[in-house]
């Protein structure tokens, strides 16, 4: 993989649309390529997948998976650190088994993704537990199963923690997770540092609120934790925050509050078309100065940078229905499979599963690539140059993170499949919805 490539050979804007160059593209990606014409996922071929478990299907490469893991682990060795892999980007028991044999830790934000964890075989202690809204059975269960840390968000958490924790006579460990007021440069669905976000306590209130926390019988301060943002591509904000957590750290061991490790989130961006995100190991390279002088163990909670590139979302082509105005590609994945693009307006590539016998340009048509759902909203990609037939299986590259785990039944439509792939060998890592599941638990008032 080489996501150095210069964007200009990859891509080609147009006043027509824009023109990815399959063959050139998939050379930035992991763990795709075309083979005699198509495209393939590690060893297996795309149409072999389609042809088993149909479309809509999600598919992510293990070898891909891993060797973004191990990025970070390498990346890091000099120092003590724990890599806590984001359960929200892709909670598939399958994956995180995948990362559970590796040796990684997990970053959670419900219950639910802690009781995904332990099903996997996941390492309690391994855990950080984040998110704004913990209650008192996300709590409680955390604390029964042994977690690592809770990352705190407000003082009515600290509260509530310290009351549950009493109540079944268990210490909880904790971090603040503190809001440095960075602009992470991001989309503003996706930036959490800033002042205006939900997320965190304030930089000028952490202090206090540390002092409160040592004071709790129950509560033991172990860390400091910060995130701001996702889909960052530049190595500047994570640094801005670094500093500002770092003058937290200083002050509170001046007031005999010390700490045992930083975590500095996650967040780090990936190429889903034309970005240029900076690699994770000049990533490491920029911060560890910073870290080593500090001697505290690091936490990093990736999720996006680890999966989003390990996965694809295949869809076919139903309807072409081209018009005066524009033309439109009906396809059978819809906004309920992938939300990002409507949701975010969020970029992804779209390539075919099998090239063109004619790759000149005079081929292609500048095509709206949407789903059946009745929403306007309802697109996966905008003024794309495609050669497109009735049929053809299309690849909706970078789905590998925020996919399928927010993909809903709206419509009532089923969710799709989901496959993983390992050298060449493929596995059915959760079947297709039926329709009669999808209200198998209602109940009809009769009169």
């Amino acid at each position: 993989m080489s996501t150095s490539q210069p964007v200009d050979t990859i891509i080609s804007s147009t006043e027509e649309g824009l023109l990815i160059h399959p063959e050139e593209f998939v050379n930035t990606l992991p763990s795709l390529q075309y083979q005699y014409e198509a495209l393939c996922i590690e060893d297996v071929c795309v149409d072999t997948l389609v042809q088993e478990y149909g479309t809509p299907l999600y598919v992510y490469s293990k070898q891909a998976i891993l060797s973004a893991y191990e990025a970070y682990e390498n990346s890091f060795a000099m120092i003590d650190h724990q890599i806590c892999y984001a359960v929200k980007a892709n909670s598939n028991l399958s994956v995180l088994k995948v990362l559970v044999e590796a040796g990684a830790g997990f970053d959670i934000v419900s219950r639910g993704e802690l009781a995904r964890v332990l099903a996997a075989g996941g390492d309690a202690k391994k855990v950080v537990f984040s998110g704004v809204g913990k209650t008192k059975k996300d709590i409680e269960a955390a604390l029964q199963a042994g977690i690592g840390c809770f990352n705190v968000e407000s003082v009515s958490e600290l509260e509530l923690i310290q009351k549950v924790a009493r109540r079944l006579d268990k210490v909880a460990p904790i971090s603040l997770r503190v809001n440095p007021n960075v602009d992470a440069g991001t989309h503003p669905y996706i930036s959490t540092g800033l002042r205006d976000n939900k997320f965190g306590i304030t930089h000028e209130e952490a202090v206090a609120v540390y002092q409160q926390a040592a004071e709790f019988s129950n509560i033991q301060v172990v860390g400091i934790d910060c995130h701001i943002g996702s889909q960052l591509t530049e190595v500047a904000p994570f640094l801005a925050a670094l500093d500002k957590v770092i003058e937290l750290v200083e002050t509170l061991q001046e007031k005999g509050i010390t700490l045992e490790h930083i975590d500095l989130g996650g967040g780090l961006g990936v190429r889903y078309i034309d970005e240029t995100p900076v690699s994770i190991a000049d990533f490491a390279e920029a911060l560890l100065p910073k870290l080593q002088a500090l001697n505290l163990k690091l936490f990093l909670e990736p999720g996006r940078s680890i999966v989003a590139n390990a996965g694809i979302l295949l869809t076919q082509v139903d309807v072409l229905k081209p018009t005066a105005h524009k033309n439109f590609a009906i396809v059978d994945a819809a906004m309920n499979d992938l939300i990002r693009p409507a949701l975010y307006q969020a970029q992804m590539a779209v390539l075919p599963a099998v090239l063109p016998s004619s790759l000149g340009i005079d081929t292609y048509k500048c095509w709206e690539i949407v789903g059946a759902i009745c929403e306007t909203g309802d697109f996966l990609a905008k003024q794309r140059l495609l050669s497109l037939a009735v049929g053809d299986v299309l690849a909706i590259t970078g789905a590998g993170a925020y996919g399928f785990v927010m993909s809903s039944n709206y419509n009532t439509r089923a969710r799709a499949a989901e496959v993983m792939v390992s050298e060449d060998q493929h596995w059915l890592i959760r079947p297709r919805e039926t329709i009669e599941q999808l209200f198998a638990q209602e109940q009809a008032l009769l009169s």
